[in-house]
């Protein structure tokens, strides 16, 4: 086997230092007078207001995306949310109470059934500083509280904003952590079937030392596949496999697909432009698969229709030809998603995504590489998520 594409840890450079912090959700601060009379100002003064959902509705889950980046999103989907909008847009929005997280940093702290979880947390850049922020840190403490926990966990909190969040809240520092890098790569197999642009941002981010991943093989199904290429100008062993569908069964080239990529002992396989439905025993066999697919698909896999972030609600569009059916369509928009591969055709959890406007004055090719140009930045948040959840089940 070829040496392959792993990644090499930036040596000598320091990890940065991420925090757990622990608040007392009776602390004077958290004073529901408080945060009503600040609430009523923002409206009354400005108006903005400041309303609470028990359950993030998908349109703020969209928005959520466009705004801070495709990956909050699936943590809010979890969670309440207190959002703050002016009569045009959004503005900020403070989650609360999400459940089910596997991140290895809450792994400690999550079993206290004492102790909710705050966040994301996120207010538009032209907003910031003007005391929004911290009223809707407030109310999402004071939810908490009315949910019956004592403690409110903010997790995962970057250097600078220790100091942000312990002057607001009086929370204290219960861990310090690097965000959780594996000893070594994990083991990657990349299937895919055309360009493969999102397999090269792979091999990019890796070489840059941004993705933990050692890519060791590469399995196409077309010959003229320039993903080929890619693997072959990287060191990377590859396999193609076209099915002969005169003279060989469907059942005997999934075979031949489950054999190779086995091959290669995986620990996380992509599929990047995969066009061949797998059967289920794949799953069973790699069910740390991940899809990538140009739509905006929803957190509710039973969902046929989406809002997107200007309330426009579209079809769900699944399949290979999700893009141009979505054009025909006539939707606004379009986007990018990588979800856990299941047995229902892009039905799979949703790990990272995000939405993408059409523009009706541009070309096809022009809208195609602001398109790839989404998909990559998705693939990696996506791929990140992933080794921050897998840790937890080593």
């Amino acid at each position: 086997m070829a040496k392959g594409n792993s990644f090499l840890p930036n040596v000598g450079k320091p990890l940065r230092e991420f925090a757990n912090l622990l608040v007392d959700l009776h602390d004077s601060r958290f004073s529901c007078e408080a945060v009503h009379h600040a609430i009523e100002a923002f409206d009354r003064e400005r108006g903005i207001r400041i309303e609470r959902y028990h359950q993030t509705p998908e349109s703020i889950l969209s928005w959520i995306d466009q705004e801070f980046g495709g990956v909050w999103s699936s943590e809010a989907a979890r969670s309440g949310v207190w959002v703050a909008r002016d009569g045009v847009r959004r503005l900020g929005f403070a989650a609360y109470d999400a459940r089910g997280l596997r991140f290895a940093w809450l792994r400690r702290l999550q079993e206290d059934a004492s102790i909710g979880i705050f966040g994301p947390f996120g207010v538009i850049p032209e907003f910031r500083k003007q005391g929004l922020g911290p009223v809707l840190l407030a109310a999402s403490m004071i939810a908490l509280a009315e949910r019956g926990y004592r403690h409110a966990l903010i997790p995962a909190v970057g250097p600078r904003l220790v100091r942000y969040y312990g002057e607001l809240t009086g929370g204290l520092v219960v861990d310090r952590f690097p965000l959780p890098c594996p000893d070594r790569p994990y083991r990657t197999t990349v299937l895919a079937s055309g360009n493969g642009s999102n397999f090269q941002a792979v091999i990019d981010g890796v070489a840059a030392g941004r993705l933990p991943l050692d890519v060791r093989l590469l399995v196409v199904n077309r010959r003229d596949a320039f993903a080929l290429e890619r693997a072959r100008r990287n060191a990377i062993d590859s396999r193609t496999l076209v099915w002969d569908r005169k003279g060989v069964s469907r059942e005997a080239y999934d075979d031949s697909v489950l054999s190779a990529v086995s091959e290669s002992n995986p620990e996380l396989v992509l599929l990047l432009g995969w066009m061949h439905v797998l059967r289920p025993d794949f799953i069973e066999h790699f069910p740390q698969t991940l899809n990538i697919h140009p739509a905006l698909l929803p957190y509710d896999a039973r969902a046929d229709r989406i809002t997107m972030p200007d309330g426009e609600e579209t079809p769900v569009f699944l399949g290979a030809h999700a893009v141009d059916d979505a054009l025909a369509a006539g939707a606004g928009w379009i986007g990018a998603c990588v979800h856990r591969l299941s047995c229902e055709v892009d039905r799979g959890e949703v790990l990272a995504r995000a939405p993408l406007r059409v523009d009706p004055t541009e070309s096809r090719d022009q809208l195609d590489a602001r398109l790839h140009e989404l998909e990559h930045k998705v693939l990696e948040r996506a791929i990140l998520r992933w080794t921050y959840e897998f840790k937890t089940l080593q």
